[in-house]
Order: C-alpha cells, then structure tokens, then sequence
C-alpha cells in the first residue's frame, strides 16, 4: 500500500481561495491547521513563536519541531513574527496558540482588529484572565461573538498531518462567517459541520480534556476498558450538566463536537492530557509529569477554573471534583479513584 503523502502543494487543477486568513501560533494544531488551510487557500499568513522557527520553516519548508514531516510550498505561506502584521494583513485570524500564552501574545497587538473575524482553535482557559477565549476577545479587545467562530470537534494534530479523515466543527452565530471558515477549512481530509453554540462549543473542548486526565489516570492505575467506558459515560453527562448551568441552548451532546472530541481526547494515544494523567496515576507527581511533557497539557489548567466555576453553580461533578483533587491538593490518585468508583453507574 503507497504511503500517504504529507505535502501540502498545491494542486493545479483546484481553484483557490483569494481570502485573507492567517494563523498565530508554531506549536503541532497550528501546523495542522496552516495546512488544512493551504488546501484551499492561495496564501496563508503565519505568525510563528520567534525568527529561529520562522528561519527553520523557510530554509526548510517544515516546523522544525512540530509536525516536522509536514512539508509545505513556501509559495504558500507568508511568514512572521509579528501578530501587527499578520491581523492587519488577515480577514480571517485563527488563534492556535496554548492558552496559557495567549495573552502575551495578543497583548503585543496595538492594530486595530474589530472587523476581524478571530476563530479560536484554542481548547483552554485563559489563565491571567480565569476565562474562555470567547469572552477574554469580547472583554479585553472589544471583539463580538458575531466575529468570533470557535473550532471543535476530535481532530488530533498527528492525524491532520497523516491526511487521516478527520471531522471539525465550526461554531458562530454568523450564518456568513460560517460558510466562509467551512469553504476555507473543507477538504478530502477535513471535514466541515456548523453549529451556532459557540460558547457550548468552547466550554466541552475544555471541559474533555480535564476527562482526558482522568482517563489516562484510571490507564496509570491499571483500570481497564470496562472502567473507562463507565467513567466516559459520566463524564459525557457532567458535561451536559455544566453546559447547561453556563449557557443554556439548543445542542446534542452526542454530535461529534462534544462526545467525539471527549472519546478521542479519553482513548487516543495521541492525547496530551490522557497521557498527562497517565504518568500520574503510574506514580509521577503533578508536578514531575508535566515537566516531562514538551507539549502542553490544556486540561490541567482548566481543572482548576471550572472546579470553582462549578462550585460556584452548586453543581454535582463529581469526576471534576476527583481531577481537581489530585492535580491542585495533592491527593492520592489511587485513594481518590477508589472513591469516585462509588459515585459511577
């Protein structure tokens, strides 16, 4: 069998976007994302971490550190360091950064930016803030939802780069603003659906990775695929419960946005967060198992934001309760589990 090809050049025969569109962030989703983009589009603008990784991808047309085996036609991209120069050039902004560095680096950009459309690929909480992407560009940069478009659904970075079929979600409340991010998104490896819960959305791609912990804990302690599938059955209704305390709307969470991205994140090897939770529950500490990890872990700080959050709503969760247990007081994973193993049907 030939071995999928990982280039992204351009296919003569298909016409191109003339869009605008542009991605912030170097780290393996960005990469992903920059090339699902150049599928469709004739340039995509890429602002990178530093010159070092924009020096790298030019001299030799890949990350040189993420998703190295992507190889993209420069003709396609136009590269920099500067967040200033990438918005003012963009229509379309795609924020793919870690949460934990996103306000450093929007804090850097002084152009004006409220008739842009900024989609978050973020699937984290926004620290120096406590809150959702979604809210921190309303609060801080005057940016509306009807601007804003969330992307969703399991679609891991390693998987875009193999061309694997993979399915996203693009959440907006802007009919035109979703027709737009599917036409550029959409191709024989991508696959587009809509939803207009753009807050729902971005609040289970948080919340599935704090799940994801506590899967790949339950792996760490020797709990085999009876337990987890019990324990993902939780965590997919704790989610619905804490969706609907946050913001009440018309969504399924069975559709692929939420339970899928949940199974993903929970199952695949591929998983940052399960395998986060794994190393604890083989015995590292918090502290030693994140420091292992070259890539960050989105779940560990979200734990904390909505175990407050959810005490706050008087909300029984009784898994987020466990995963903020052991990741922020110290507890002993296998004590903790034995008692959530009570609290599971």
């Amino acid at each position: 069998m030939a071995k999928k090809k990982t280039s992204t050049e351009s296919n003569p025969k298909k016409n191109k976007n003339d869009l605008p569109v542009g991605v912030v962030g170097s780290g393996s989703f960005a990469t992903a994302i920059v090339k699902m983009l150049v599928e469709n589009c004739k340039v995509v603008h890429w602002c990178v971490r530093n010159e070092y990784v924009k020096g790298a991808i030019e001299q030799r047309g890949h990350n040189p550190t993420y998703l190295t085996a992507v190889n993209f036609n420069l003709k396609n991209l136009k590269l920099t360091t500067d967040i200033n120069e990438l918005v003012s050039a963009c229509e379309v902004v795609v924020l793919a950064t870690p949460s934990i560095y996103l306000s450093d680096t929007m804090e850097k950009m002084t152009c004006g930016c409220t008739d842009k459309i900024f989609v978050s690929a973020i699937k984290g909480i926004i620290p120096k803030v406590n809150d959702v992407v979604a809210h921190y560009l309303r609060d801080e940069f005057k940016i509306g939802f009807r601007n804003q478009a969330v992307i969703a659904g399991p679609c891991h970075a390693e998987e875009v780069a193999m061309e694997r079929l993979s399915y996203l979600t693009v959440a907006t409340v802007e009919e035109e603003v979703s027709t737009k991010l599917v036409n550029i998104f959409n191709s024989d490896f991508i696959k587009m659906h809509s939803s207009k819960d753009l807050l729902g959305n971005e609040y289970s791609a948080i919340l599935k990775n704090i799940f994801a912990i506590g899967a790949g804990i339950a792996s760490g302690l020797g709990y085999g695929d009876n337990f987890t599938a019990v324990f993902v059955s939780n965590a997919i209704r704790e989610m619905e419960t804490f969706l609907e305390a946050i913001y009440e709307a018309p969504r399924d969470v069975n559709e692929s946005a939420y339970l899928g991205d949940l199974l993903v994140t929970a199952y695949s090897l591929f998983s940052r967060n399960r395998n986060l939770g794994n190393l604890i529950g083989k015995g590292y500490t918090v502290k030693s198992a994140i420091q292992s990890m070259n890539m960050v872990a989105e779940g560990y700080y979200a734990a904390d934001s909505i175990y407050k959050t959810s005490k706050e709503k008087g909300l029984k969760l009784p898994i987020v309760d466990t995963i903020y247990s052991i990741l922020y007081e110290g507890k002993n994973a296998e004590k903790q589990f034995k008692k959530l193993t009570a609290k599971l049907d």
